[in-house]
């Protein structure tokens, strides 16, 4: 067993407080540049739709434009992780931010000049998606450098939170305002972030980790078989796709349809779901906060299997219950579980692959779950005209439960 695992293992069964991540230095930096470039996105993400309808008054080119952000994953995710372990993860990343930079600057003279088309806009979109698709998996296997194995969980914990109050509670609301500055400025703004962000993680003084010489005719190919095969291997991480495969799909079916469950099977109109969608945010940033405290008490299987537990009792309330407040309750409680889900799943992806596969491993999973959400989404759908608005969330409710039972094979493993 390695001290990396033997160390989980520890942690698992609640032996040692893990370690905070030290503010100052690399960490403070990296937060913050994350943060910063959440603020952007999350500008971008409202204003695009916008103008989206604006250009068009076709539903599948605006449709398509959320799609341009889930389609670069399954085309090119695999291919971000292996470039992730060939090359110096900080510059990989301040690199595609100076460039992202660039074509949203681009861009925002485009819409100032009143010269932007529906499509150069899906163009964007599939650009920026792309280009993260290196980025998301270099940051994902740069942070055990910078802040230790020991200090993931909180550290996951920390960037997720700030990026949640950063995008939902702080962008979305200031867009309105941005937008009485003119159409272009959103754009201009998410620019100068990239460029912020860049110019941040530039500055980190961490060294690459150490890596093998790779032998002479080594393809692209065979490592990202590689990284598919260690995440086959690993009973846990294996049992842990699955799961996240299956409840992705559920939560797709959910994004799609809420606001026809919120607005249409409870009458609550327009106001009640900036409710529910509010408290879903209030939820996701208090999960935040106390994800280590409880993955630090529960272990990190048991506080999956307990946070499913809860999301899936949460959409079993929103779709047999008709109330607003029940609504609101069962939303806030799916956004605290998911966000103590996501930072334990990520935590564990980190700890348990080799520093130099830690890309390949995170493509490989990221590549396979996102595939769930845009299925569940066409599938909510679906479902909802055929069975009635509030079927979607049951529907999500029966996915969370085979999910559960596909987390089996890691309880097994000897990790409780």
């Amino acid at each position: 067993m390695s001290a990396v695992e033997a160390g989980e293992r520890e942690g698992e069964r609640g032996g040692g407080k893990p370690a905070a991540p030290a503010w100052r230095g690399g960490f403070g930096r990296l937060w913050t540049a994350a943060v910063v470039s959440r603020f952007g996105d999350a500008l971008r993400g409202a204003a695009l739709p916008l103008l989206a309808v604006s250009l068009t008054d076709s539903p599948v080119l605006v449709s398509l434009v959320t799609a341009c952000g889930f389609l670069p994953w399954l085309l090119f995710g695999l291919i971000g992780g292996a470039i992730a372990d060939r090359v110096d993860q900080r510059r990989a990343m301040w690199a595609v931010d100076a460039v992202r930079a660039a074509l949203m600057a681009g861009f925002a003279v485009a819409v100032w000049l009143d010269h932007a088309t529906i499509g150069l806009l899906l163009a964007l979109g599939f650009a920026l998606t792309t280009l993260q698709t290196l980025f998301d998996n270099a940051a994902t296997a740069l942070l055990p450098s910078v802040v230790g194995q020991e200090a993931l969980g909180r550290a996951n914990a920390r960037l997720m939170t700030g990026q949640e109050v950063m995008g939902r509670f702080v962008g979305a609301p200031l867009l309105p305002v941005l937008l009485g500055l003119g159409a272009a400025v959103p754009f201009w703004a998410d620019a100068a972030t990239y460029l912020l962000a860049a110019l941040l993680v530039a500055s980190l003084g961490v060294a690459a980790p150490e890596r093998a010489p790779r032998p002479a005719g080594r393809t692209l190919r065979q490592e990202i078989a590689e990284g598919i095969r260690l995440l086959w291997r690993d009973r846990v991480l294996r049992s842990l796709c699955g799961c996240t495969m299956l409840v992705n799909i559920g939560i797709g079916a959910l994004i799609a349809t809420l606001v026809l469950i919120v607005t249409g099977w409870l009458d609550a109109g327009n106001t009640g779901y900036a409710v529910v969608v509010t408290v879903y945010g209030i939820g996701s940033v208090a999960g935040g906060l106390v994800a280590a405290w409880i993955t630090d008490r529960l272990g990190r299987i048991r506080s999956l299997v307990v946070c499913g537990a809860a999301q899936l009792a949460a959409l079993v309330a929103l779709g047999t219950i008709r109330g607003l407040p029940v609504a609101v309750a069962a939303m806030g409680l799916f956004g605290f579980a998911g966000m103590v889900w996501n930072v334990t799943e990520v935590t564990m992806m980190q700890q348990r692959s080799p520093a130099e596969m830690l890309g390949r491993v995170s493509a490989a999973f990221r590549t396979l779950t996102v595939a769930g959400t845009p299925l569940g989404a066409l599938l909510g759908g679906v479902i909802a005209e055929a069975w009635g608005l509030n079927s979607p969330a049951l529907a999500a409710a029966a996915l969370f439960a085979c999910g559960l039972v596909a987390l089996v094979p890691g309880m097994r493993s000897g990790i409780n």
